[in-house]
């Protein structure tokens, strides 16, 4: 892409609204537009992220097994009646009728939906375990919708259900959905800490949230440090492994990690005091386990080997897929803009041309861009005719990994720039090896 050619409505002034980080760079580096209180146009550098975000969520969900669906923004209210939920939820829920006068609602979260699919589809327990999600647009009607996409009202969220004969086997997909989560935060460059939470009106008595450490989060959280050295990494699991994801739960869960919400002074106090940390947490994302509190009242029952109806015990999995975005640059940023992680960043590499229509310079550019875009690389070429301060600026703010600079004297040379937005560390290059060491960056980030 050419920047000549991009929409990047690039703001100068931090808007007064914007309150913390994220939304203030979300909004001067044109990635989103409010269209009302709440709810936000994703404006093409936004939405480009926010689809990169989605992707390694799908392709996460693929490796623990779980299958890809689609349900409707709109549903009816009578399924939510079935459950008793609909009274229950409270006024962030939208209520609709249709022109025919039926009750309706704008979907905050899908299990009554979900266990309909399920009941008139699946009858015998040789058809479980059975695990199906989403990703789709959400809406709550927070009474003060603030921060951005961090508390709006319309959000982007990947909502998973699984289906199991048993309890034994639905705390194993418990544990295999905080196995994979892991390794979806990890790969979007971010630590997200698996913390006892309240289950909220999804119900259940099992439930960790995972949570990304940052001072503008609306949660407080008490911890112990020693979790903050945990890593995933690139180990291999097997799902379908009950012991081998047991452990890794076990693993990330065993020390005392809570939300206000569940604190418990006395057993925080059972930490050594070198350990104690008290922070703010940003929620990205929430798994549960809740038995058969949806299957028992909506008639969700399988038979079981000896020819018996039994309901089937679920859970639900969520991911902020839009929230994320937010706290990806909350948790990384600097005085002059967002640095995205490899794994989320919109472009891989942005080429800042120096003297733009000088021929060397031009096709030297053009050369690094091609051979980038040849590689399976998506470049960011500004090739606007505006000051290299300038040029330099709209990077930093966007945040690209990796800028290439090219200009007439270092071409000179033999050589162009490469530097790391992270550290700022700078380098000169011939331009042969500045492409083999961002493709080698990329190479590495995607193993």
């Amino acid at each position: 892409m050419r920047l000549s050619r991009y929409f990047l409505p690039v703001l100068k002034e931090t808007p007064a609204e914007a309150q913390i980080v994220s939304h203030r760079l979300m909004l001067r580096a044109g990635m989103i537009k409010q269209a009302s209180a709440g709810i936000y146009s994703w404006l093409p550098l936004g939405y480009k992220v926010l689809r990169k975000i989605e992707d390694i969520v799908h392709e996460e969900q693929a490796r623990a097994g779980h299958l890809a669906m689609l349900m409707p923004t709109i549903q009816s209210a009578d399924l939510w009646r079935e459950s008793g939920r609909y009274d229950a939820y409270g006024e962030e829920m939208l209520r609709i009728k249709d022109r025919g006068g039926r009750d309706m609602l704008f979907t905050p979260t899908a299990e009554e939906l979900i266990t309909d699919i399920f009941r008139a589809h699946v009858s015998s327990y040789k058809d479980l375990p059975l695990t199906m999600y989403q990703i789709q647009w959400k809406f709550r009607d927070e009474i003060r919708p603030r921060f951005g996409v961090m508390r709006g009202r319309e959000f982007y969220m990947k909502d998973g259900y699984n289906f199991d004969l048993t309890k034994e086997d639905a705390l194993h997909a418990y544990n295999r959905h905080l196995v994979s989560y892991l390794r979806t935060y990890e790969r979007m460059g971010l630590q997200a800490i698996p913390m006892r939470a309240d289950s909220g009106p999804i119900g259940g008595d099992n439930t960790h949230e995972f949570l990304v450490l940052a001072e503008t989060g609306e949660s407080e959280v008490f911890y112990d440090s020693e979790i903050t050295d945990l890593k995933f990494g690139d180990r291999e699991i097997d799902y379908t492994d009950h012991a081998q994801c047991r452990a890794v739960l076990e693993e990330f869960t065993s020390r005392y990690a809570r939300t206000d919400e569940t604190h418990d002074e006395a057993e925080f106090a059972k930490v050594p005091e070198s350990r104690r940390r008290t922070a703010r947490g940003i929620e990205v994302g929430q798994i549960f386990y809740f038995g058969t509190k949806y299957s028992d009242a909506m008639g969700a029952t399988v038979a079981d080997a000896d020819g018996n109806r039994v309901p089937v015990h679920m859970g639900s999995h969520g991911i902020g897929v839009s929230r994320l975005l937010g706290a990806i640059i909350e948790a990384s940023h600097d005085d002059n803009g967002i640095i995205w992680p490899e794994g989320v960043t919109p472009f891989h590499c942005g080429i800042v041309n120096l003297k733009q229509g000088d021929a060397e310079a031009d096709a030297a550019c053009e050369a690094l861009y091609n051979s980038l875009t040849a590689l399976g690389l998506e470049p960011l070429y500004d090739d606007r005719n505006e000051r290299a301060g300038g040029k330099f600026a709209t990077m930093d703010l966007i945040g690209l990994p990796w800028r290439i600079t090219v200009g007439p004297r270092g071409l000179k040379n033999g050589v162009v720039e490469l530097t790391s937005r992270r550290t700022g560390e700078s380098e000169e290059l011939p331009p042969e090896a500045a492409l083999q060491r961002v493709a080698a960056i990329y190479e590495k980030a995607q193993a």
